[in-house]
């Protein structure tokens, strides 16, 4: 009897994904380091409070209402502090234990930065004066974003 594939199971061009997959020694894993190096949380978190400072001048300056200011830099908060949570756990000692505390402690303190981001963003109509509900969604959307500025000015690899 003859078994059929699932559709997820081949590629386009009909082959075996497995087949393709060839892992990395040691010498190419290195290699590959040093081609694409990693960029720190806090370098993204610095960029990102950057984006948001500058976000929350403009939302003042162009509305010329402070409480417009104060509702996108709030916006920008509910993206940092959360952010800033999430990397200090990962960061901390035990994150890298073993893979199975990797693993656990990357979802569990993703879960604990998107339950600050809900809650910070459930307490702005109480903490802010006057909330421009607009302002604040823009600081967050170009704070969320300016990890990509991150990404794009990370540092490049030496060139031999």
């Amino acid at each position: 009897m003859k078994t059929m594939a699932r559709r997820d199971d081949v590629r386009e061009d009909e082959q075996d994904p497995e087949v393709d997959f060839k892992p990395l020694n040691a010498e190419e894993a290195q290699r590959l380091r040093e081609r694409k190096p990693s960029i720190s949380p806090w370098r993204v978190i610095a960029i990102q409070i950057a984006g948001g400072l500058l976000v929350a001048l403009a939302a003042w300056g162009l509305s010329g209402k402070q409480s417009v200011g104060w509702s996108a830099g709030y916006g920008a908060l509910a993206v940092v502090i959360p952010a800033a949570v999430f990397a200090r756990g990962l960061t901390g000692r035990f994150s890298s234990l073993n893979a199975g505390t990797a693993v656990f402690g990357f979802f569990l303190w993703e879960m604990v930065k998107l339950v600050l981001s809900v809650a910070m963003l459930l307490a702005a109509p109480r903490l802010i004066a006057a909330l421009s509900w607009p302002a604040m969604l823009v600081g967050l959307v170009v704070t969320m974003k300016a990890a990509w500025v991150a990404v794009m000015l990370a540092p490049k690899a030496p060139k031999p």
